[in-house]
């Protein structure tokens, strides 16, 4: 159930729109909307309706009207929503959770963006917040003195929202995209000086100085024919700002090129590169449209008077959204003491980012959730934890989607939650930048399904566990690599211990360390391979080695129901291309699984740089390693999947799941 005030007054549930009835209904309706969860005396209610001397009935009549809003919200299931309409004497309650209120959630978007500090997180949360507008406040409501004073409250809130997306926009240096927000608003409210100061800024710095100057003169005619007053400071100071800025230009040029004409100041468009002491910022990404709502001859309102000033989305307890601990954990010190001194350096201000890559299978998601859990207390705030599904069955998870979890994780109202993946990720950074918050993405595919999900706060950190190295992550997002290799002998031996028993293991030490070779030091492999031994309790380890020798049967029997090589290796080789995956079969035919370029090329028919592009593929998803220059290794395990599921079209097998249930070793 949605209630509106940014526009013609409404109550909406799913789809439907409920009959509100006429204007006087619809008008004790806003009255209440503007006061939720607060008495309204019904003398201010026909105080409100009437603007003239109220009738001698106007107790009944607004008593009729509050019956059949009752009865109307009723129908429309407010019991649901935890909406109800009470009399309290002779005054009225709305209780309702507040989100439901368009004016509400305006207010809170508009409160959270911060225009100068975070430009661009501000530009979605306010075109979001803007693009609630559908209209003029208040619109369907009697024309009375406290109606039109609410909706002018409204209307100088959706103009400061205006006047912070421009400022925004400048900031990220898209002034084209500054000076069309501002403009139309301008146009609708040529007296207010704010709004005419920043559309000169913009003007100008897109190199419409004439337009712009034009803009002052204009505004000071109309203060001074309609108000008697001079430009304020705003106004003057944005025209004063222009002039000294082309002054500059005009002496720079003049200079010549020892003056260093080419640095005339100019930015982009032709705009000055500094009009106030500041450089302005390129774009980021690309030109972002107009929002919905900032434009049209009749002016909108803008949000519920003092409803901006209000607090964020409030925030639950902390949320602790980690899968258990993995059991059995053993060794991987070095990483973990690695993960400690990148997640944990608050020295560059910035948010840290990790990423824990490696095979499938090598228990990159519990190495990540075992440092979650163990340093848990360095992050009072909560611990987010999300399945990117980047290498399992079906699609990888949206960025809304995981957005959505975390918004709601943090205590967002699920009506709150902006529709747009881009809203919706500034809204999450706002929400987190002040606080202590861990978030583990895990099962990642791409740095671009990552990106959205980055906190932006100083005191978060984030891990990211991916068969793929990411490097984009770290390119951009200064990600810290976190490499996660097989077990050696003594690990592999010790995990098989700590499933089976240290006596089953010390009774036959070879066997484990054949049984570690067998499975390539593959954590998820070795705990296939306990889980064998453990349901055939009779079985010394020498029996399985022994099986395990058949190549043929060596993929079964590693694997446990819904957790196993050949599942986890199906889900790598899914997401090649053809020729990729054709490339890997072709390596897969070596003797020994070692191999170079030239060697790879001749296997796979292709030409050399066909070949050595399709070799650094497979070694950033870790389906081939770089052991040195022009040296690779293709692991047996792989050889074996490859040989046995590659056809000649090299498309894999459908089925299969990512190394979650094998990382938690």
């Amino acid at each position: 159930m949605d209630f509106s005030l940014l526009g013609p007054i409404a109550v909406t549930t799913g789809s439907a729109e409920l009959s509100l009835g006429p204007a006087k209904r619809r008008s004790v309706l806003a009255l209440l909307l503007l006061q939720p969860n607060t008495t309204v005396p019904l003398e201010q209610l026909i105080d409100s309706l009437w603007e003239d001397e109220p009738p001698e009935h106007a107790r009944t009549v607004v008593q009729g009207h509050v019956s059949r809003l009752r009865a109307t919200l009723a129908e429309g299931g407010a019991e649901a929503y935890g909406v109800e309409l009470t009399t309290h004497g002779s005054a009225y309650l709305l209780r309702l959770p507040e989100e439901l209120i368009d004016a509400h959630r305006f207010g809170e978007l508009v409160t959270l963006a911060r225009p100068e500090a975070a430009p661009g997180d501000a530009v979605p949360l306010l075109r979001e917040a803007l693009g609630l507008w559908r209209g003029p406040a208040l619109t369907g409501t009697v024309t009375s003195p406290p109606f039109a004073a609410a909706a002018h409250a409204l209307e100088e809130r959706r103009l400061t929202a205006v006047e912070a997306l421009g400022r925004a926009y400048g900031a990220l240096g898209e002034h084209e995209q500054a000076a069309a927000i501002l403009y139309s608003a301008a146009v609708n409210h040529p007296l207010r000086e704010g709004l005419i100061a920043g559309l000169m800024r913009a003007l100008f710095r897109t190199g419409r100085q004439s337009d712009a100057l034009e803009w002052f003169h204009r505004t000071r005619r109309l203060l001074s024919e309609e108000l008697g007053v001079d430009p304020g400071e705003r106004l003057r100071g944005a025209y004063e700002e222009i002039l000294r800025a082309e002054a500059a230009g005009r002496v720079r040029k003049a200079a010549g090129p020892t003056g260093g004409a080419g640095a005339s100041g100019a930015g982009p468009a032709g705009g000055p590169r500094s009009a106030t002491g500041g450089g302005a910022r390129p774009a980021a990404e690309e030109p972002r449209p107009a929002a919905p709502g900032e434009t049209g001859t009749a002016a909108p309102g803008a949000a519920e008077a003092g409803a901006a000033n209000g607090p964020g989305p409030r925030a639950g307890a902390a949320p602790r959204l980690l899968p258990r601990p993995p059991a059995r954990f053993l060794g991987r010190e070095q990483q973990l003491t690695a993960l400690t001194q990148v997640l944990t350096d608050r020295t560059t201000g910035e948010s840290p980012l990790a990423v824990v890559a490696g095979p499938a299978g090598v228990g990159k998601t519990a190495c990540a959730v075992q440092w979650a859990h163990v340093h848990a207390g360095s992050f009072p705030d909560g611990q987010l934890f999300a399945d990117l599904r980047g290498f399992g069955e079906g699609d990888e998870a949206p960025p809304a989607e995981i957005l959505r979890d975390f918004l709601l994780a943090l205590g967002t109202p699920p009506e709150r939650v902006p529709r747009s993946a881009e809203a919706a990720s500034a809204l999450f950074r706002s929400l987190v930048a002040e606080r202590r918050l861990l978030v583990v993405l895990d099962n990642a595919r791409s740095s671009a399904q990552v990106r959205p999900l980055l906190p932006g706060g100083p005191h978060c950190a984030t891990v990211v566990t991916s068969r793929s190295r990411l490097d984009g992550l770290v390119a951009t997002d200064w990600a810290r690599p976190v490499g996660l290799q097989a077990l050696g002998h003594e690990e592999g031996a010790a995990l098989l211990g700590a499933m089976l028993g240290p006596d089953r293991v010390a009774e036959d030490p070879a066997a484990a360390r054949e049984l570690v070779d067998l499975c390539d030091g593959l954590p998820l492999a070795l705990r296939a391979a306990a889980a064998q031994l453990t349901a055939r309790p009779r079985w010394r380890l020498a029996r399985l080695a022994a099986a395990l020798h058949d190549e043929r049967r060596r993929l079964a029997l590693l694997s446990a129901e819904d957790a196993g090589v050949a599942a986890a290796l199906r889900m790598s080789v899914a997401r090649l291309s053809a020729d990729d995956a054709r490339l890997l079969s072709a390596l897969a035919t070596t003797s020994d699984g070692h191999l170079n370029a030239s060697a790879a090329a001749a296997l796979a028919g292709y030409d050399q740089e066909r070949t050595q592009d399709g070799l650094d593929r497979l070694a950033e998803m870790h389906l081939v390693d770089e052991e040195a220059t022009d040296v690779y290794t293709i692991s047996t395990l792989t050889q074996l999947f490859a040989r046995d599921t590659q056809g000649e079209s090299g498309e894999a097998e459908p089925g299969g799941s990512d190394d979650g249930g094998g990382a938690r070793g």
